[in-house]
C-alpha cells in the first residue's frame, strides 16, 4: 500500500468518524417542536423565588415607558407656546422639565436593569443548582451514554442563554407592548392621516417576524448542539492528550475539531444571518415610514411643535417594535437552551424506586452481605454475571479474583447501588439494597477503588472526602493506621498540602495510599477494596498490607484483587470466569481442587519469578 493511499484512507476513516458525531449530536439536538408558552411554564419555579425582584423591575419599566411619553408632548408645548410664541421663559421652562424627565427616567432604568438583573441571577443559579443535583441523582449507566462535556453545556451554556432574557431584558416585551399601544392611542390623537402611514408597516413587520421565526430557531438549536459536541470534544482530547500525542493522532483529530468547529461557525452564521435581515428590514421599512410622513406633511397644514411631537412618538413607535425583534431573537436562544436543559430533565434516567423495605435479618442468613442468584447487563444482551449467589458472614474478609472482565469490580458497583441489577437481588444486613436510601446505604462502606480520584484542595481535605471542614485529628490516625503520616507531613505543606485537578501532582502510589485513607477516616463497617494496591510498588505494598492486617481486624471485607499475594489471608476467596462464580475456598483449599485459581497462581508466581530473573540479570 502507497503511503498517499494510507493518507487518504486515515483521512477518510477520520471524516467518517466525525461525520457520525455530527449525526449523533444533530439528532440529540433536534428536540422537535416546542411550545414557548410550556417551556416558560416550567422555568416559573426557579423564577418564583424572585418574583418580588421581577415583578418591581417590570413595575418600573411602566413607569419609564410613561416618562418617555411624556417627553414629546413637554417638548412639544416647549416649542409651540415657548420657542414660537416668542416666550424664552415658558421655553426655558419646558427645557427643564424635557431634563428632570430624561434624569428621572435614567436613574429609574438604573434600578430597573440592576433589579431585572439581580432576578435574572438568582434564577439561574437555582436553575444551575437544580441541574448540577440532578445529575448526581442519575444512574451511572446514564453518564456511561452521556459525553461529559455535553453534560457541562448543560450547566453552562444552556443556563447562560436562560439568563441572557434577564440579562439583556427581554422581559421588557410586555412593557415594549404596553407602550406601543399607548403610542398608538398618542399618534391617533395628533393626526388620525399620519398615524394611519405609520399604521401601514405592522404587517410588513409581523409577516418579517414570522417568516425568520422557525429558521431562528433551528439554528439557535443548532447552535446548542454543536457547543456541546465542541465541549465533548474539547474534554477527549485533552484528558486523552497523552495517548493523542503517543500514537500520533495531532493530524486526525485535528480534522474531527475542524469539522466540529466548522458546524459550529456556520450554525452561528445561520443565526447572524436572520438576525440581520430582521433588523435590517425593520430599519428600512421605519425609514420608509418617515420619509412618507415627511412628504405627507407638504399637503397638511400642522404646527411647528406637532410635527417635532409626532415625529418624536413615531421614532418611538417604531423603538419597541425593533426591540421586540431584537428580543424576540434572544428569546429563540433562550428557548432552545430551555429545550435542552428541560429535555435532559425528560430523558434522564433517574436512580430506581425504593422497593419495600424488609426487617433485618429476616431472610434468616444473618449475612451482612448475600447476592441471590444476580444477574446483569451493562448492555442489553451482553451479561456480565450470571447466576451469582454468595454471603459475606459478619468480620468475614472475602476475596474476589479471576481473569479481566469476570465481572468482579461490577460486584461492587452493584452493592453500592451505583448500577440496579437486571435479575435476583443484592441484600445488605438482610435487606434489598433497593429498600435503602442511597446516602445511607454507601456510608455503611469504606470504599478503596483502583482509579483514585482527587479532587482539588488540600492532602485533609482529601482525606476527609464528605465533610465541610477536615478532623484534622482523625486524619492523622487514618494516616497513622496506614503507616503513611510521616510520607504526607514531610510533604511541603504537611497535611495542608495543596491538591492539583485530578491529583496531578501526587504520584500513583501517593494517591492510592489517599484513597486507603479515605476509607479509614470514615471508620465504615464494611470495607470494599477493588484493587487496593495496584498501583504501589512492592515495598509500599507491603506497608499497606501490613496496615489493612491490623485494620480488617473484625471487620466484614470484600476484596477484589488481580495480585494473588494479597488474598492469601482471606477467610474465603471467590474465583470468577465470564460472569460466573466458578470456584470458592480458602487459598490451599483451592490450590488442592487445582482448577481455575491454581492456574492464576501458578500464572502469576511465574511472572513473578520471571520478572526476578530478570532484574538479577540486569
Amino acid at each position: 500500500m502507497t503511503p498517499g493511499r494510507s493518507g487518504a484512507e486515515a483521512e477518510g476513516a477520520a471524516r467518517a468518524r466525525t461525520e457520525r458525531m455530527l449525526r449523533a449530536f444533530h439528532e440529540e439536538g433536534s428536540l422537535g417542536k416546542a411550545y414557548d408558552a410550556r417551556l416558560l411554564a416550567r422555568l416559573w419555579p426557579f423564577v418564583k423565588p424572585h418574583r418580588g425582584l421581577l415583578l418591581g423591575s417590570l413595575a418600573l419599566g411602566f413607569v419609564i415607558a410613561a416618562l418617555s411619553l411624556l417627553r414629546p408632548y413637554v417638548m412639544r408645548g416647549a416649542l409651540d407656546e415657548g420657542a414660537l410664541a416668542g416666550d424664552p421663559e415658558r421655553l426655558l421652562r419646558g427645557g427643564l422639565a424635557f431634563a428632570a424627565l430624561v434624569l428621572v427616567e435614567q436613574v429609574l432604568a438604573f434600578a430597573q436593569v440592576y433589579a431585572m438583573q439581580i432576578a435574572g441571577a438568582r434564577s439561574a443559579a437555582d436553575l444551575r443548582r437544580e441541574v448540577f443535583r440532578f445529575l448526581h441523582g442519575r444512574r451511572m449507566a446514564f453518564f456511561d451514554r452521556q459525553p461529559v462535556g455535553r453534560l457541562v453545556t448543560r450547566v453552562t451554556n444552556d443556563v447562560d442563554a436562560l439568563l441572557e432574557l434577564f440579562s439583556s431584558g427581554a422581559l421588557n416585551a410586555f412593557v415594549d407592548l404596553a407602550k406601543l399601544l399607548a403610542i398608538v392611542v398618542v399618534l391617533v390623537s395628533l393626526d388620525v392621516r399620519l398615524s394611519l402611514i405609520a399604521f401601514a408597516a405592522a404587517p410588513f413587520i409581523a409577516l418579517l417576524v414570522l417568516a425568520v421565526r422557525r429558521r431562528s430557531r433551528e439554528a439557535f438549536r443548532d447552535i446548542r448542539a454543536r457547543t456541546a459536541q465542541m465541549n465533548a470534544n474539547m474534554n477527549e482530547q485533552v484528558s486523552g492528550m497523552a495517548v493523542v500525542q503517543a500514537f500520533g493522532r495531532e493530524v486526525s483529530a485535528g480534522r474531527e475539531f475542524d469539522a466540529i468547529n466548522g458546524a459550529y461557525r456556520d450554525a452561528n452564521l445561520r443565526s447572524i444571518k436572520y438576525e440581520a435581515i430582521q433588523d435590517a428590514a425593520v430599519e428600512m421599512i421605519t425609514a420608509v415610514c418617515l420619509a412618507s410622513i415627511v412628504v405627507s406633511l407638504g399637503y397638511e397644514p400642522v404646527s411647528f411643535g406637532t410635527v417635532a411631537a409626532f415625529n418624536a412618538y413615531l421614532i418611538l413607535f417604531f423603538e419597541p417594535i425593533s426591540a421586540l425583534s431584537q428580543r424576540y431573537t434572544l428569546l429563540q436562544s433562550a428557548m432552545a437552551g430551555a429545550e435542552r436543559i428541560f429535555g435532559l430533565f425528560d430523558a434522564g434516567e433517574g436512580d430506581a424506586p425504593r422497593v419495600a423495605a424488609v426487617p433485618p435479618g429476616a431472610d434468616g442468613s444473618g449475612a451482612v452481605i448475600a447476592f441471590e442468584d444476580v444477574e446483569f447487563e451493562y448492555k442489553e444482551g451482553q451479561p456480565v454475571l450470571r447466576g451469582v449467589s454468595f454471603t459475606v458472614a459478619p468480620g468475614e474478609k472475602i476475596a474476589v479474583v479471576g481473569p479481566t472482565g469476570a465481572g468482579k469490580t461490577t460486584l461492587s458497583a452493584l452493592l453500592l447501588r451505583l448500577y440496579e441489577v437486571t435479575r435476583g437481588r443484592v441484600t445488605f444486613r438482610g435487606r434489598d439494597v433497593r429498600s435503602y436510601d442511597r446516602a445511607t446505604l454507601r456510608g455503611s462502606f469504606g470504599v478503596v477503588p483502583q482509579d483514585v480520584f482527587l479532587f482539588p484542595g488540600t492532602v485533609a481535605s482529601n482525606v476527609a472526602l464528605g465533610d465541610a471542614a477536615p478532623d484534622r485529628a482523625r486524619v492523622e490516625a487514618a494516616l497513622r493506621r496506614i503507616d503513611a503520616l510521616e510520607l504526607f507531613q514531610g510533604r511541603p505543606g504537611g497535611l495542608d498540602a495543596r491538591v492539583d485537578e485530578r491529583g496531578e501532582n501526587f504520584s500513583a502510589g501517593e494517591r492510592q495510599l489517599l484513597a486507603f485513607a479515605r476509607a479509614v477516616y470514615r471508620d465504615a463497617e464494611v470495607l470494599v477494596l477493588d484493587e487496593a494496591t495496584a498501583n504501589v510498588d512492592s515495598a509500599t505494598e507491603a506497608r499497606v498490607q501490613r496496615a489493612l492486617d491490623r485494620l480488617l481486624e473484625g471487620r466484614t471485607a470484600l476484596v477484589i484483587a488481580h495480585r494473588l499475594s494479597t488474598v492469601r489471608a482471606a477467610d474465603r476467596i471467590l474465583c470468577f470466569q465470564r460472569g460466573r462464580l466458578v470456584e470458592q475456598g480458602t487459598h490451599l483449599e483451592l490450590l488442592r481442587q487445582g482448577g481455575l485459581y491454581a492456574r492464576l497462581h501458578r500464572l502469576h508466581f511465574a511472572r513473578q519469578g520471571e520478572a526476578a530473573a530478570s532484574t538479577a540479570g540486569d
